[in-house]
């Protein structure tokens, strides 16, 4: 072995040895990841990830994969020539909406992201918040306040749910059996309506309903950040509650920080928002002291 061979091989032993306390603290951990925006829709980006997930199968991580599918559910309405109306980032969704929104989710995108695992050496199997009753949902309840005249009027978002119960029973079989499940965030009601559910959200509820060791919600941007910013590196209900109060925390942040926060007080040891256009952005999380998100905890 010739001198840059020799010193090559070293760096990776060390890079190895510093892993090491890492994989002993996560060993048989359950890890709940939240996969979507730019992670999901660029290649290079989705072949990293279904390669990371397989590695943190292969080193004795339990990971739950919960994905969104916003662009390619929109891909598919433009082609059906269906309209879509948003209100808060929420999708109205009718009844004929939300078979498409199953058909994607559920079907064509499902699919896809167990694939990349399964690709990469692990067994992944896609499923839907319906199979088994993994997520009862009932019609999700919202308001807004019409600023002139400070007046609050009900939203109706359609078939739009929001998780009541989580049943773990399926998630456990297909864990307690080796494989990774992957999982559409569509809920079915006592009545057997179909719900789509905010992809967020879900993840959220699962992870609190596993008592997950963490919570990783993979964005397109590197956290959450102060006014100059910068990435704030860790956060606790004190600080979000400030941080909310004085706009830092604003838009579309404060349903994903909330997600979070009620993911912790439900017992996830600690979730973090990271960005998923950070190469291997799942080890670098877990695997370096500090990691590259904002961590949230009690």
């Amino acid at each position: 072995m010739d001198k840059a061979t020799m010193e090559k091989a070293a760096e990776q032993a060390q890079i190895v040895a510093r892993v090491l306390p890492y994989l002993r603290r996560y060993a048989g951990a359950t890890i709940v990841v939240k996969y979507g925006g730019h992670a999901m829709e660029e290649g290079h980006l989705a072949s990293q990830f279904g390669n990371d997930i397989a590695l943190l199968k292969q080193v004795g991580i339990n990971p739950v994969i919960v994905h969104g599918g916003g662009p390619q559910i929109n891909a598919m309405l433009a082609r059906l020539e269906i309209k879509s109306h948003f209100i808060d980032g929420l999708r109205i969704t009718d009844a004929a909406m939300v078979e498409v929104v199953e058909m994607v989710l559920s079907g064509t995108v499902n699919k896809q992201v167990a694939s990349l695992i399964n690709k990469a050496g692990a067994l992944a199997v896609g499923i839907s918040g319906k199979d088994g009753g993994l997520i009862r949902a009932k019609k999700l309840a919202r308001t807004k306040r019409d600023p002139g005249s400070n007046i609050e009027s009900v939203l109706d978002l359609g078939f739009v749910g929001e998780p009541t119960h989580i049943d773990t029973r399926v998630i456990h079989a297909l864990t307690g059996a080796g494989l990774i499940p992957v999982i559409a965030p569509v809920g079915v009601g006592e009545d057997g309506q179909t719900y789509n559910i905010n992809a967020d959200t879900a993840a959220g509820a699962i992870a609190g309903a596993l008592n997950a060791n963490r919570l990783l919600m993979l964005t397109d941007v590197p956290g959450v950040l102060d006014k100059g910013k910068n990435l704030l590196a860790d956060l606790s209900l004190a600080d979000i509650e400030r941080l909310i109060e004085d706009d830092t925390i604003s838009g579309g942040m404060i349903p994903k920080v909330l997600t979070c926060l009620e993911a912790v007080t439900q017992g996830v040891k600690g979730a973090t928002i990271l960005d998923g256009r950070v190469p291997h952005a799942l080890l670098l999380e877990l695997f370096t002291e500090g990691g590259i998100g904002t961590l949230i905890h009690k």
